[in-house]
Order: C-alpha cells, then structure tokens, then sequence
C-alpha cells in the first residue's frame, strides 16, 4: 500500500471536481447494525455520479483498496477495523417508475424495507418478501437477498456497477450469475450505484399491503428485533433450515462476552450487552463446531466479514 503523506491526515481531504470529503480515522460501529467494528482508515460518502469518478481516481492514485457499505447490516466488521477506503452509499436513493413496464429503478443506498412497502401501495407484486429485511438495495443486489420464498434474482432487470479503475458496466440479472445469497460481485472491488427492478400489476393495492403487512409481522414476532443483530447468520443447508439445527442442540442464549445466540430465533446471534466483533465471531465459529459435531453439516456464514479476524 501506498504511503499518504502524514500532513494529510490531520483534516479531510476535497476532490478535484467534487464536494465530498474523505475523512481518515472513522469509527465504523456507528454505520454498522451490529454497533460493533474498528476504525476507518479512510472514509467517504459520495452522494453524485461525479463525486464516485473523483473518489476512483484518488483510490488509483493512492493504490489502496476499498470496501463498500450500505446500511452496515449483514456484515461484521473487524475490532481491527478496516484498511483502505470505506465508501458508503447512503446518500445514493434515486428513485423512478416506469408505469408501462412495471419497472423500479432506484439508487444503491434506497432502503430494501422502504421498497418493498412503495410497491406494495402500488398493488406491484414481487417485493413483498423484502419488507423486513434491513439492508439496502445496494447490498441486496450484492448478495442476492431473499426471504419468503423470494430473492432479488426472481425481479432484478439490471445493475449499474462501477470498478475501481472507473470502469462502468450495466449487468442483467444473468450476468450476476445469481445462486442461493450469492453473486459474482461478492469479494470484488466493485460497486453497485443504481438497479431496476420489473414487477407485475394487476393485483390490489388492500390485497397487496395485506401480504406485505403480514410478511411484516411475522417477521418481527420470530426475530430478534429489539438488539443490534447482522440479521441471518448462517445460509440454510437445505433442506434443513440453519435455525432449526443451531435450536436442536440447545443453543439458544448461549453467550460469548456480549454476544448472544438469540433466544427467539436461533441463526441470529445478537449484540446483548456491550459485545466486540471478536465476542461476535467466536461465537459464530462455536456455533459452526457444535452443529457439525452434531449433524455433520457444516454452516456457512450468510453474514460478510470485514477486516482482519
């Protein structure tokens, strides 16, 4: 990695043809569901197309690495913290309808919960199952999210992605190479700015929000929802579901420091009291030990880890 010149480290640094600041020494936990997670070596919320070309060319220039961020949920970032630069798309939430083709389009940083809830008014079918998944669409791309029998996959049209060279590419959902929570895009230095989303009509708006509500409840009456929590832990190796295998063995409320295997829905491990990434990624690998000494399967995090563990 390149050396930064120390002087520039004691205030944050403009770009040329930009008004968004790079900030050094940012303490991720606040951006984090979690609440836990070292600091920023850099850091950076770009909010404009123009503001994404300057930070790009500064990384090229600098040679460092960086890591993207949304709502810092379905990720556990080190104590460590984080080498490079840390861009948070929050501020990226365009959005637009097509009422002819029944297409969304919306900014990386556009809440997947808040979505879902704009295409259930419409009576739009095919987001229902996203209403109570914390994250935004960014990352949802990214990881292809799902719940209910649904996932990004099933209505992505396309997304714009950035590379750190500047590069730009629109991907079709075929391009992604979608599979179970997972994407081609995952462990690349690559950024989402923007996706659409087709939908299907025909549906009423009372029925459609009955659905959405509903997928609403019963999400919140089974998880945890109350504690700082990365959402899923642990893909489900079906057929069986990773919940499930974690409850058998009579895990629940089994803490490490202050991290927790939640007593009200399993492959959540929640921040009970004060816990660090370290409390929160052992107790993943315990959980991990004790399923596969039990059924032989071996879980497979759903949650990203960041940093050095």
């Amino acid at each position: 990695m390149k050396n930064i010149q120390t002087d520039s480290l004691k205030s944050p640094i403009s770009l040329k043809g930009s008004e968004c600041l790079i900030h050094h020494s940012v303490a991720l936990s606040q951006y984090t569901s979690y609440r836990v997670g070292g600091i920023a070596q850099w850091y950076v919320e770009p909010q404009t197309w123009d503001d994404i070309q300057a930070i790009f060319e500064w990384i090229e220039k600098q040679q460092i690495p960086f890591t993207c961020l949304g709502a810092g949920s379905n990720l556990l970032v080190s104590d460590t913290g984080i080498s490079g630069l840390v861009l948070n798309t929050r501020h990226f939430k365009d959005y637009s309808i097509d009422e002819e083709s029944n297409t969304i389009t919306v900014g990386a940083g556009y809440s997947l919960p808040k979505l879902a809830w704009k295409a259930a008014k419409k009576g739009w079918q095919g987001l229902d199952w996203a209403v109570g998944i914390p994250g935004t669409v960014g990352g949802a791309v990214v990881m292809n999210a799902g719940a209910h029998k649904g996932c990004i996959g099933d209505i992505l049209v396309n997304a714009v992605v950035a590379y750190g060279d500047g590069s730009i590419e629109i991907l079709s959902r075929a391009d992604l190479e979608y599979a179970y929570r997972s994407s081609r895009l995952q462990n690349k230095q690559a950024l989402v700015l923007k996706a659409s989303f087709s939908l299907q009509s025909g549906m009423a708006r009372e029925e459609m929000l009955k659905i959405t509500t509903n997928n609403f409840r019963i999400r919140k009456n089974t998880q945890p929802y109350d504690k700082p929590s990365c959402g899923s832990v642990f893909r489900n190796p079906y057929p069986k579901a990773a919940g499930w295998l974690i409850e058998q063995i009579g895990l629940k409320g089994c803490q490490i420091g202050g991290a927790q295997v939640s007593h009200r829905h399993a492959n959540f491990i929640i921040n009970s009291d004060n816990a660090t990434a370290r409390d929160i990624f052992t107790l993943i690998n315990h959980v991990q030990e004790e399923v596969e000494k039990k059924w032989s399967i071996l879980l497979h995090p759903e949650v990203r880890l960041l940093g050095q563990f």
